[in-house]
């Protein structure tokens, strides 16, 4: 498909809280970002703009991140790992006991690479020579929530809640374009970690993902009180900030700094309109399989997340959830990837046309695998030693794979790279050094890595 040339296209509320309501918490983020401009050339520039660009450790070879997350566990052996082995010894013992079941769906060799990839990716299969598979992933626990939570943030333990890393992204490299947050997440699933997914934890809190909506709209949007309401409860904030501002005890930069939040409040009437696909060419909505109501709704994100892109958000994620089929197998995969292959396949042809490919890293996957062996009549249950994800775009080598797993898909055998070495292989992507981006808290250094981690250069460009 092709795509047109871009070129077509209450009086006891706190000043605080107020602030928060009048710039729909989406302005506010933001604003965070834009305090340095009127702030003391004594401040820390940490403290004055800690959204403003940053410089990275060394040259980067990704400017921006969109994470495809297919939540509960795609099953491979039926999308992206075609084993002969398993189909020729479809109903017999598996190597570590069960009954090993094939696919029931067809696997062809697409593009110049002759990379297989099931019927259940028809589209997505037109570019495999853009994708750079990771084949030898593996990660420590197979409960969803532990797991999910570990594919964000670095960690499973829940005795401390870690920043995701998109928040490590923005407080490494700040955002690119100071009218918008620089970490969005769309429909991100409630349970499963819930906002721990795109949450800063200790990290300051403007450096968390800004939760959105499919429909374009943000929550805090909303649930706003009418324009006119705002703007006197704007008046109201100028007016205690110009008295408190003559006491000896002035507050803090935040809310001295009162000029700036006007700039937060116009910028309602700028985002809903970034963040309205409609305005979109037909041709465009046909090519992402934008439909109405929830069999739209990836189709959605994936248009959205393009825009996004292309306004200079830094991180984007947006996910699609229903893939943890322990039953109803067959019908589960053909309804989820009908859902999912179109739009991805037109995010990256959609990309690639406009030139944003070359600067954007896509990352499709799950938080961990299916196993080779039946579960029940219909189901296959989880696989966390090994399993696929797939980059595509700026930096990564393109038609290439890394690792393997065994024959029959079910442990990494080469290339092996645990969840630590994937975050610390994105971080070198964006230009960040895992080990040297920390944070100082509760006495020791904090990184997204831990202490783990190593950078794989081989798939490098």
């Amino acid at each position: 498909m092709q795509f047109p040339h871009p070129d077509l296209f209450d009086s006891g509320m706190t000043r605080r809280a107020a602030l928060k309501s009048a710039s729909a918490g989406f302005g506010y983020v933001a604003l965070a970002g834009m305090l340095g401009q009127q702030l003391p050339k004594t401040a820390r520039a940490s403290e004055i703009a800690p959204l403003a660009p940053k410089k990275p450790h060394f040259t980067p070879r990704a400017k921006r991140v969109i994470f495809l997350f297919m939540q509960g566990a795609t099953s491979q052996m039926d999308t992206w790992e075609y084993k002969p082995q398993l189909q020729a010894n479809d109903g017999k013992v598996g190597p570590g006991g069960g009954t090993l079941t094939a696919s029931k769906f067809k696997f062809s060799q697409y593009g110049e690479t002759g990379t297989w990839v099931s019927e259940l990716y028809p589209h997505v299969a037109q570019h495999v020579d853009k994708l750079c598979f990771l084949r030898g992933l593996h990660t420590d626990t197979p409960a969803h929530p532990q797991a999910v939570i570990q594919l964000h943030t670095g960690t499973a333990l829940a005795s401390l809640t870690r920043p995701s890393m998109g928040a490590w992204m923005m407080y490494g490299l700040g955002t690119e374009n100071q009218d918008l947050p620089g970490y969005i997440t769309i429909n991100p699933p409630p349970n499963f970690g819930g906002a721990v997914n795109y949450g800063s934890a200790f990290l300051p809190a403007h450096f968390q993902g800004t939760r959105i909506n499919d429909t374009g709209y943000l929550p805090n949007l909303q649930a706003s009180a009418p324009f006119a309401l705002q703007r006197k409860q704007i008046d109201l904030i100028q007016s205690l900030n110009r008295d408190l501002g003559r006491q000896p005890n002035a507050p803090d930069e935040l809310d001295g700094v009162i000029q700036s939040y006007e700039l937060a409040f116009k910028m309602q009437g700028k985002v809903p309109e970034l963040l309205d696909i409609s305005q979109e060419p037909e041709v465009v909505r046909e090519a992402y399989g934008v439909k109405p109501g929830p069999a739209g709704s990836f189709a959605r994100q994936c248009l959205m997340a393009r825009r996004l892109c292309e306004a200079g958000v830094r991180f984007i994620e947006v996910c699609h959830p229903g893939w943890d089929q322990h039953n109803n197998l067959h019908q589960g995969l053909i309804r989820n990837s009908a859902a999912t292959d179109q739009p991805t396949a037109a995010l990256l042809a959609d990309l690639h046309q406009r030139g944003l490919l070359d600067e954007t890293l896509v990352l499709f996957g799950s938080e961990f695998g299916r196993l080779p062996t039946s579960q029940g009549p219909d189901g296959r249950d989880h696989n966390i030693t090994g399993y696929p994800m797939w980059m595509a775009g700026a930096g990564v080598k393109p038609g290439f794979s890394y690792g393997a797993t065994d024959e029959y898909g079910q442990h990494a055998i080469e290339g092996r790279m645990h969840t630590t070495d994937l975050h610390a292989t994105l971080l070198a992507l964006m230009g960040l050094d895992h080990e040297l981006l920390t944070y100082p808290y509760a006495g020791r250094e904090f990184r997204l890595t831990d202490v783990a981690g190593n950078v794989v250069k081989e798939i490098f460009s």
